[in-house]
Parts: C-alpha cells; sequence; structure tokens
C-alpha cells in the first residue's frame, strides 16, 4: 500500500492514495493552518468507524440479515500528553433492517473488531475500543 502527501499552493495538504483518491488536510489556525481540511487524527477517527462499519455490514449480510441502513457514531479521547494518541474509542453503531437480533449484532461486532478490521486492531494497541448499538427494526 503506498500513499503520497504534499503540502500545496491552494490546497493546503493533499494526500492522495494509492488507489488514486484525494483527500485534503490541514491544521487548527491556532497551529498555523487555515482549517481548510480534515486533521490527520480525524481521518484515523473515520477509517476505524468505516472499517468497524463495512465489516460489520458484510458479517451481517453474511448471516443473512437485512441490512438496509449502517450509522456510527465515533467519539475519541485522547491522552493529555504528545504524541496525544487515542487512549479510549466509543462507538456507537445504528444498524437499520429487518429482523437484525441482538445476537447477531453482537456476534458481527466481536468479529469484525478482533479478526476483520485492521484499523480496530491497529487503534487497540493505545485505545480500549467501546462498541454500543441500538437496533432500528424496519417493517
Amino acid at each position: 500500500m503506498k500513499a503520497v502527501v504534499n503540502m500545496g499552493k491552494d490546497v493546503p495538504w493533499e494526500g492522495v492514495s494509492g488507489s488514486g483518491h484525494r483527500v485534503t488536510m490541514d491544521g487548527p489556525e491556532e497551529a498555523g493552518g487555515t482549517n481548510a481540511g480534515f486533521r490527520p487524527m480525524e481521518l484515523m477517527l473515520l477509517g476505524l468507524g468505516f472499517c468497524m462499519g463495512y465489516d460489520m455490514v458484510l458479517i451481517l449480510r453474511r448471516m443473512r440479515k437485512e441490512v438496509t441502513g449502517y450509522q456510527i457514531h465515533l467519539t475519541g479521547k485522547r491522552a493529555e500528553e504528545e504524541p496525544r494518541v487515542y487512549t479510549e474509542v466509543t462507538l456507537e453503531h445504528v444498524i437499520t433492517g429487518k429482523g437484525i437480533s441482538k445476537a447477531s449484532v453482537e456476534r458481527a461486532i466481536e468479529l469484525a473488531e478482533n479478526k476483520y478490521c485492521s484499523a480496530s486492531a491497529m487503534f487497540s494497541k493505545t485505545a480500549t475500543l467501546i462498541n454500543k448499538y441500538r437496533i432500528e427494526d424496519i417493517p
């Protein structure tokens, strides 16, 4: 896997992934940035959310569950001292679908966090991951 990060002229910083996708990154104004893009730690939190959500949906669908919507709200707590790593992340999963049981969601969370999601494996080295969920059943 490869990526390139460039300091730009019009865009503060731009990252280009190996698959060709671009993201604008910047720092807060109080640190000399212009607040024109994502911050690195925000991108890490978003990456964890996508990794867990994507794996969760795949797992639930393999269980033949009808998932029609999925959202994750993430809240990260960081260490007070530099390098200010994440020490705790709460993931609140909101799963919408038909006939999805608590047992299937709990199993999917276990598999996603401990077996399939690379981002959760990395986060778990410095942070406690707390998973909560709510199932919104549709008729």
